[in-house]
Formats: C-alpha cells, structure tokens, sequence
C-alpha cells in the first residue's frame, strides 16, 4: 500500500536508476517522482506534502552540489546524495549545506531507506515548526500598532513604569496593552512571550535592573 501522504522526488540522468529507484521505493510502499535533469525538477509543480530529494551529483544541466546550493534558501525537502564517484570533500560539502546522506553507488537498499526515512522525518518537523511560526506571525499582525510597540518593550525586561515612560502613556494603560498582548499571542507566561518574541527575530534590548529578574 502507498503512503499517501508522502512523496519521494529522484533527480537522476540515468534512466536505469530512475527506474531501478522506483522500483525499490514502491516495494516499501513509498510514491516516487522521477526527473532527468535538474531543470526539470525545478520547474515541475510539487505537491505540498512532506518529501526527499534523491539527487545524483552529476547531472546533465548543473550539478547536484550546485543545486544543493540554489534551493536552499527556499523551501525544499531534506536531500540524500547518491554518486558513482564519491570523494570525501564532495561529502563533506553536501552534510556541511544540510544533506542527509552521501552515498556511493553501488549503495545497500536499508541505507537508502534508512535516509529517505530519516529525511521525510526532517521534513515534516521542519513543515511543522514553519506552520507554528506562521500562527505566531499572523497573530503578530494581529496586534495594534501600539501593542507592537509594547511588546519588544515588556520583553526586554523593563518595568511596566518604565515602558509606560518610554511610551508616553500612564503605568495603567501599559498594563492593559500588556494584557492583551500576552492574550493575542497566546503566550502563557513572561517567559513563553520572550520566546515567542525571539522566533519572531523581534529586535529586543535586555534591560537589567534590581533582582535581574523579569516581571
């Protein structure tokens, strides 16, 4: 039975292997999209579910390094290297930029599976914390544009008279913008605001002040 919630994408110019790689997947249950060249992968659409990336080093178009190197600002599933002409910087290279594995042809099946499983794993927790941070950036929106102010203000540390000052308004309505930041965040404590705020890449200047606590 396939497992429909999961994909694996083969990047290979060697049809055998495409084929070959295929086979194997779908005798463990996995769907596998083939592609001949890095260009085709590229432009192909992808359906919006945990993947692998199985990519050959030596590729007709570009090179699988250097593809490793393009897509990796964007959101691109965990890869797994296969070569016939493994060398040691090569390796070094693709498990420094984020691969999961670097194998060498002929490679055991279990390591391939063992690989493609570990990165499916990778990729579903990544898709999830992207999916956490993007709850937390809508609520972020979510905020007035004084409560934003507030924000960076109380988890910096300051004393609510402190950030009221800073603000210009009264010590009563800081607590209140307070208030309803920690709701809107859903943040349950001082704490968990403080973490919420650095996943944000909030801009935050720590105060330090009698205790050295917050409050």
């Amino acid at each position: 039975m396939m497992v429909d919630d999961q994909i694996v994408f083969i990047v290979d110019d060697d049809e055998r292997i495409r084929e070959a790689l295929s086979n194997l997947l779908a005798s463990h249950g996995m769907r596998a999209v083939v592609f001949g060249s890095a260009s085709h992968y590229i432009s192909a659409v992808k359906p919006d579910i945990p993947a692998c990336l199985i990519l050959d080093v030596e590729l007709p178009d570009i090179n699988g390094l250097d593809l490793q190197r393009q897509i990796a600002e964007g959101d691109h599933p965990p890869i797994v290297f296969i070569t016939g002409h493994g060398d040691i910087p090569s390796s070094v290279r693709a498990i420094k930029h984020g691969a999961v594995d670097f194998l060498t042809k002929p490679f055991r099946d279990a390591d391939l599976i063992a690989a493609i499983h570990a990165a499916i794993v990778q990729d579903r927790e990544k898709r999830s914390e992207r999916a956490e941070l993007g709850v937390l950036r809508q609520r972020y929106l979510d905020l007035t544009p004084r409560e934003r102010e507030v924000l960076p203000l109380v988890v910096s540390g300051l004393l609510n008279k402190q950030a009221a000052a800073k603000l210009g308004i009264s010590e009563v309505m800081l607590q209140i913008h307070r208030r309803n930041v920690m709701q809107k965040m859903a943040a349950a404590s001082l704490a968990d605001l403080v973490r919420i705020a650095e996943r944000l890449e909030i801009p935050i200047t720590h105060s330090r002040r009698a205790g050295g606590s917050l409050a």
